[in-house]
């Protein structure tokens, strides 16, 4: 593992992010997107995995213009209170600008291909859906994003691959929210929305209270899957 610095593009300051390589070169970049724990040990061995696939992991401190070096679990009521407030106090629109930067460092770090995608978790579920709209990557995954029923006006602006993976019993997406998305993504041919049953949110996250072997599993082919298409 490696950090490397990547400067802001409204020319506030830098943020860190954390590198993995893989063993193979040359490779695709996946910039793996923080949930609202911060760049944590889950966020680390999610990178490392993707590292595992033969693509190059890049997670950018998304927080930093709050608090930066976030390292938080979801253990104690104490880290959950902060996580929600760095929640609510965190910029999107800011952090997809610096999503947009990451991918643009990412795409020219050593033993590169030159092509780039996103995968998230949990808010960066919802912002891996954003930058499937807002951004040029190459392909976009998002796992559990919330509110994404809130994101449908510019589906229409999405040209590359997005896999959607959408807890059937997720806590913080309301079932009728979530059906919206099932629904406006069906007659989009670069969006695949996969629903799965008896999952709760977070049901992929390495060492979580709702971890499910069986949809993770699934869940991770699927990314898998595309990644490997769209990047090599």
């Amino acid at each position: 593992m490696a950090m490397i610095t990547i400067d802001a593009t409204d020319r506030s300051g830098r943020f860190s992010a954390l590198v993995v390589e893989p063993t193979k070169r040359p490779a695709g970049a996946v910039v793996v997107i923080q949930e609202i724990f911060g760049v944590n040990e889950a966020m680390r061995q999610t990178c490392e995995w993707v590292a595992d696939l033969d693509f190059i992991a890049v997670c950018p401190d998304l927080f930093w213009r709050i608090e930066p070096g976030i390292d938080l679990t979801n253990k104690t009521e104490a880290e959950w209170k902060k996580a929600f407030d760095l929640m609510q106090r965190f910029d999107q629109a800011k952090g997809i600008a610096d999503l947009q930067a990451t991918l643009a460092a990412a795409r020219k770090l050593p033993g590169g291909n030159g092509r780039a995608g996103t995968i998230g978790y949990c808010l960066g579920g919802r912002l891996a859906f954003m930058m499937a709209e807002q951004s040029d990557a190459e392909v976009n995954v998002s796992y559990y994003g919330v509110g994404l029923d809130n994101l449908l006006g510019d589906i229409g602006r999405m040209k590359a691959p997005l896999i959607v993976h959408i807890a059937d019993e997720d806590e913080f997406f309301p079932k009728e929210g979530r059906q919206k998305v099932v629904e406006a993504v069906k007659g989009n041919k670069n969006v695949r929305a996969y629903v799965y049953p008896g999952a709760n949110h977070a049901f992929a996250r390495l060492g979580g209270n709702h971890w499910n072997g069986r949809a993770a599993a699934i869940a991770n082919g699927r990314t898998a899957e595309a990644l490997a298409a769209a990047l090599g």
